[in-house]
């Protein structure tokens, strides 16, 4: 099968960052689908592995945690899925990833993809739903049509993450959603999903807060730059506030909290799929709820650009994209 991996980790100036390749198709084992893949997008996790880890096994480490394909066969004790049933998920990182013709994933982590969505569009969302849902429901608990009186603060809204954490912030809770965003085509986008107020990341927040009425927020998603934000959202949390974060950074000093009492939240969805804890299937579970919110109209897409077909020179181009910071939204490939 056509395949897009590499042989050693590093930076994107190499000529063999990315390479076209071959590699034999899996076979699935008892609670794995086999996807023929139709459609993947690109994650800022990609950029990070690509560059940092080395090849799990064999000559080459094949990247992509986002998919939306058909299944082509299942594994003996799968019980959820069949052969030809239209699928999207994320995947687990330490598995080879979906940047090839078919693709092997757990059912307990997959969903319905959305029907009212081509095979482009469904791809944009699995990661950045997975990651926003846990976020904001599971991490900083907010509850399902609550949050009534309270203010979430979203660092880097017109992002993958960002880009569907607002709209799930909106549709589904009583939040009023404040993000941040500095090129003027990303607050309109965001704008666009939901978001009630737009402020500028790149100046102090808090004074822009207090500006639109806003004296403090009750929560903050932090989802890019953490480390350099961090004493403005100290700054901007209520006593009893809570931080939730998904980047990297070197460290943080949590002493800083304590005067306020303020609580820090991690998000990193492949914890219960690298793990395999015991509520592994609440990933197929929160999907097949998207992809039903989506049928119905109350979510939308976050697709951002499409890069074309997925092969190495296209998915050098969308590396590219994602590692200037510039990106809107996802980008996605499509076909071989």
């Amino acid at each position: 099968m056509k395949a897009v991996g590499y042989q050693q980790a590093g930076d994107l100036d190499r000529a063999d960052a990315l390479q076209d390749i071959e590699l034999p198709r899996p076979e699935p084992g008892p609670r794995d689908l086999l996807v023929k893949v139709a459609a993947v997008s690109v994650n800022p996790v990609d950029a990070k592995i690509r560059r940092n880890r080395a090849p799990l096994t064999g000559a080459y480490d094949v990247l992509g945690w986002d998919a939306v394909g058909t299944v082509e066969a299942t594994g003996a004790e799968v019980s959820a899925f069949k052969a030809g049933d239209r699928v999207y998920y994320a995947g687990a990182i330490n598995w080879p990833g979906c940047n090839a013709e078919y693709h092997l994933v757990d059912e307990r982590i997959v969903g319905h993809a959305p029907a009212s969505l081509s095979d482009a569009q469904a791809a944009a969302l699995p990661l950045t739903a997975i990651t926003a849902w846990e976020l904001l429901f599971d991490r900083l608990g907010v509850t399902e049509g609550g949050g009534a009186g309270q203010t979430l603060l979203v660092i880097g809204g017109a992002g993958g993450v960002g880009s569907i954490l607002v709209q799930l912030a909106r549709q589904l809770t009583e939040l009023t959603v404040v993000a941040t965003a500095s090129r003027p085509e990303s607050v309109q986008w965001i704008s666009d999903l939901g978001a009630q107020h737009v402020i500028d990341h790149n100046q102090p927040m808090l004074a822009q807060l207090q500006a639109i009425g806003i004296e403090q927020v009750e929560l903050v998603a932090s989802l890019t730059h953490t480390a350099e934000h961090y004493e403005q959202y100290i700054e901007c949390l209520a006593p009893q506030g809570k931080l939730g974060l998904i980047d990297d950074f070197d460290s943080l000093d949590v002493l800083k909290l304590k005067p306020k009492c303020l609580s820090l939240h991690w998000e990193f969805m492949f914890a219960r799929s690298l793990h395999q804890t015991p509520d592994m299937i609440e990933q197929s579970r929160l999907l097949n709820r998207v992809a039903e919110l989506v049928d119905k109209g109350t979510l939308k897409t976050t697709l951002g650009e499409h890069f074309g077909t997925i092969n190495a020179a296209n998915l050098l181009k969308a590396h590219r994209l994602l590692e200037s910071h510039k990106a809107r939204g996802k980008l996605v490939l499509e076909g071989f």
